[in-house]
């Protein structure tokens, strides 16, 4: 319910938003505008306070909305009404009218990022985890612990990590550069200062999808090699382990952190035959031997052991929290970052550079609507402002029939003195929506795909 919820309250604020942005600027240039909608299809509450004022509706499908203006195209306008009506406006008014639909989002989002940034976010610190064998990371020679304190693209110009968010949005982006990235770390105590360079060069833009951390080797943010519960009458039970215990290693080999203690766990299943496996933990300040026989469990198509542990705490926290201008400022920088990241990444997904599953649709929205809302309130304004900078983004797109399109109509008027023609103007418009269409169905289709584990 929390998501269903989450989701409707999203879509219901940035509609709003945008719809006012569009009524707000027609209403200063002086167009009369007719009906206010927040939906589609039936009308669920309606008010106009006189017949001569808008009306704002809230309808059934919440999947959208629209503010109808008097237009001499749509139907016949009286005389005196006439300097009211949309056409008859110059075309900067216009155009204006057309972008301030986007133009509130993203200003939206700036307010929401920074408001976030008040509030402060509760973000895991940026100390890594151990990187997967053979991965960048572990090519450009980072271990479990090591301390990432700043980033720079050129060596010259350096810049702080605030938290592991910081630092896998700014490897993103290197990777949509296409270009290495330089990192300061440190021991978990600060010491041992020295320069890793991420090779990400090597990657694509393909690459990028929810799964490039774990490829590049920052999946996971350190977490100590501390077991959880300990379910009775599993493997883990029976060999004699506690809650509460440190692995130091298994078979041998020393475990850095939570993650190799969980991939040692599955590997021990490979192949379909159990073995004993000899660990060594830590226990009241002495260390204690064991011998622990894992069970054989199936995951698709894989082997993998289980001995019913949850081993690993909750990595470090920090709050990042900045003042009240330092945080607008944020807001703005993020935003701008944010939007040009979802121009490039549409940009390279319509010339195959990047993979179509990037393409999100209402049920991921939904799903991380529910989960941010869980977490708190700056989370939510955060997650808030991704999809207002994605919907503003969207609508100017040069399709005919998004904002964008309509600007690309008035560029066209600007240059030669004359409006496209209606016979135009009805073919494009058809081209559109089968573009939209198409879009939709592919994000849909990801969206399942996701919730079945296909992706």
């Amino acid at each position: 319910m929390i998501t269903v919820l989450a989701f409707i309250f999203t879509l219901g604020v940035l509609i709003v938003i945008h719809e006012y942005g569009h009524y707000r600027v027609a209403v200063a240039c002086g167009v009369k505008v007719l009906r206010f909608s927040v939906g589609f299809g039936r009308v669920l509450w309606r008010r106009q306070a006189t017949p001569d004022s808008t009306e704002f509706v809230l309808c059934a499908l919440p999947l959208g909305g629209y503010v109808k203006m008097l237009d001499e195209r749509e139907a016949p306008v009286a005389p005196d009404e006439l300097s009211r009506s949309f056409n008859r406006k110059p075309l900067w008014q216009r155009a204006s009218i057309v972008a301030a639909g986007p133009a509130a989002n993203l200003l939206l989002a700036v307010l929401l990022y920074a408001a976030a940034h008040w509030i402060g976010i509760d973000e895991p610190k940026a100390v890594m985890g151990a990187p997967a064998t053979g991965s960048i990371a572990e090519r450009a020679g980072l271990r479990s612990g090591d301390w990432a304190r700043e980033w720079s693209a050129d060596g010259a110009e350096w810049h702080e990590l605030r938290s592991m968010t910081d630092l896998r949005w700014e490897v993103t982006q290197a990777v949509v550069r296409g270009a290495p990235l330089q990192l300061m770390v440190t021991d978990r105590l600060g010491h041992a200062r020295r320069n890793v360079t991420l090779g990400l060069d090597a990657l694509g833009s393909s690459e990028v999808d929810a799964k490039l951390m774990q490829r590049i080797g920052l999946g996971y943010a350190l977490s100590e090699p501390v077991l959880g519960e300990v379910k009775a009458g599993e493997p883990a039970a029976r060999a004699g382990l506690r809650t509460g215990d440190r692995v130091l290693s298994i078979d041998g080999v020393a475990m850095s952190d939570a993650f190799t203690v969980r991939d040692a766990i599955r590997a021990s299943g490979k192949g379909g035959v159990v073995k004993p496996m000899q660990w060594r933990v830590e226990r009241a300040g002495q260390a204690v031997e064991l011998a622990v026989t894992p069970s054989i469990a199936s995951e698709g198509a894989q082997k993998i052991g289980r001995i019913g542990v949850a081993p690993g705490q909750p990595p470090e926290m920090v709050n990042v929290r900045y003042g009240a201008f330092d945080g607008l400022a944020q807001g703005a920088k993020q935003t701008w970052q944010m939007a040009i990241l979802n121009l490039k990444m549409l940009g390279k997904m319509l010339i195959g550079e990047a993979s179509l599953k990037n393409l999100s649709g209402p049920l991921t929205i939904a799903d991380y609507a529910g989960q941010s809302v869980r977490l708190g309130a700056a989370y939510y304004l955060g997650f808030l402002a991704i999809v207002s900078i994605g919907l503003g983004v969207l609508n100017l797109l040069p399709l005919p029939v998004l904002d964008g399109g309509h600007l690309m109509y008035y560029l066209f008027e600007g240059v030669t003195g004359k409006p496209v023609s209606e016979l135009w103007l009805d073919r494009l418009q058809r081209g559109g929506v089968a573009i939209m269409l198409m879009m939709m169905s592919l994000a849909l289709y990801n969206d399942v795909a996701r919730l079945l584990g296909l992706q």
